[in-house]
């Protein structure tokens, strides 16, 4: 993901005092304005960037907390991850007593509808799964592996089967969150679909805090190292790649990245002055940070589609093993780079409209003007919490290619099941 600065004005305050919030699209950069009157604060989940002008009274205030109140964002930013989590705990509970029968080849949600679709990922990417120790995967990932020795028993002893299905499709959640398809190897917390919100909000109330440019540069990098890292460990791992493609997408996708979000807001802010500037970074901000999302997830992924990735049947069987299709790559490729832009719509722009329309944030805000950064950090990390599921289930994880679009190695196969040709093979897109 990339991060971009933004600089949007939330709300009028006191009258003698203008708080304006610079919000980010899904990774958003802050900048500091040479201006006695602003101070750019991004933060992310994607960022936040909170810039504050302030009167002489309002300042000397504000710089007893080294200008941001970081312990409020620091609580903000523990308050959205568990409203992320709490949403997926309601879509665990609320469909609970409808949960199919288990089976490790299909999903608990009907992923032919976008409604199934999300609430998998929602719970897929729910920051409670990473407390679950290593053990604790292992013992979900051999319950998984004996589910039938486990709904054979259950069976016999009489036990509720609802309850057991339930407890064998939790496991598989578990597993599922921690554990790659394609290698099998254990992905590290920061880089989970489930750490994405919360190792990102110690990221954000850094760069909350961050009062010079090197630390802002340094923490902007550990940013999107980890939105290029979280890109890698999320891929189609079904060939291999060699470490120097993997530092060479690194650098890249973190260079290219970086120089969208700087490049442009820095001509900006040199060509013309700081209120010009603002007006302006309004403007060009949104469809910037969408290139620079794009450009992160597009070259971590791209050495996918020069190997390949290998299709297999509606039940996961390699259907030529050995062999890999470069179109149902790029696809992949391309449907992930996709919702990664995408992403940025609901964290850039529902925490605004939040705030501007919902009574009991403007009267907040009223009461309260430093309360502007610590809400707007909660709003952007729960919007990115949210949209993050959301925009990822725009295309089905296991995605269809149709023979006939496939390779020519690929045409004519045979299913061995039936004996008749392939109508339609399956790969796994990544996240």
């Amino acid at each position: 993901m990339a991060f971009q600065l933004i600089a949007t004005q939330l709300h009028q305050q006191t009258r003698k005092r203008l708080v304006s919030s610079v919000l980010p699209c899904e990774r958003s950069i802050q900048f500091r304005f040479k201006s006695t009157t602003n101070n750019a604060n991004n933060a992310s989940a994607a960022e936040v960037t909170a810039s504050s002008s302030t009167s002489s009274t309002a300042a000397s205030s504000e710089a007893q907390e080294g200008g941001v109140p970081i312990g409020r964002c620091l609580i903000a930013m523990v308050a959205g991850v568990t409203t992320v989590s709490l949403g997926a705990a309601v879509v665990e509970t609320g469909t609970s007593s409808s949960v199919p029968p288990f089976d490790p080849s299909k999903q608990r949600f009907d992923q032919s509808t976008f409604i199934g679709r999300f609430s998998k990922m929602l719970l897929g990417c729910d920051p409670k799964l990473l407390l679950y120790s290593h053990s604790q995967v292992q013992h979900h990932q051999n319950q998984i592996l004996n589910y039938q020795d486990i709904l054979d028993a259950a069976s016999s002893s009489q036990q509720d089967m609802q309850s057991v299905h339930r407890s064998l499709w939790e496991s598989q959640r578990i597993a599922t969150a921690a554990i790659h398809p394609d290698t099998d190897q254990t992905i590290p917390h920061p880089f989970r679909m489930s750490g994405y919100v919360p190792f990102n909000g110690p990221i954000c109330v850094a760069m909350v805090a961050s009062t010079s440019t090197p630390a802002l540069l340094f923490w902007s990098w550990v940013n999107q190292s980890q939105n290029a890292l979280i890109n890698y460990f999320n891929r189609n791992a079904s060939t291999e790649m060699d470490s120097a493609t993997i530092l060479k997408s690194y650098a890249t996708a973190v260079g290219a990245a970086l120089s969208v979000a700087f490049g442009l807001a820095t001509f900006i802010q040199k060509k013309y002055d700081p209120a010009r500037a603002r007006q302006m970074l309004r403007w060009v901000a949104f469809p910037s940070s969408v290139a620079a999302s794009s450009l992160n997830c597009y070259i971590v992924r791209s050495p996918e589609i020069l190997t390949g990735v290998k299709l297999v049947n509606d039940v996961g069987q390699d259907v030529l093993p050995g062999e890999t299709s470069c179109e149902a790559a790029k696809r992949g490729v391309h449907s992930t780079t996709a919702s990664r832009a995408l992403l940025q719509a609901p964290v850039y722009f529902f925490p605004p409209v939040l705030l501007s329309t919902v009574p009991m944030f403007k009267n907040l805000l009223l009461r309260n003007p430093m309360a502007s950064v610590p809400l707007t950090t909660y709003l952007v990390l729960v919007s990115f919490g949210l949209g993050l599921p959301a925009t990822v289930a725009i295309f089905p994880q296991m995605s269809e290619l149709k023979m006939e679009d496939a390779e020519e190695k690929f045409q004519g196969l045979l299913d061995k099941r039936t004996g008749k040709p392939y109508e339609v093979f399956y790969y796994n897109k990544g996240l």
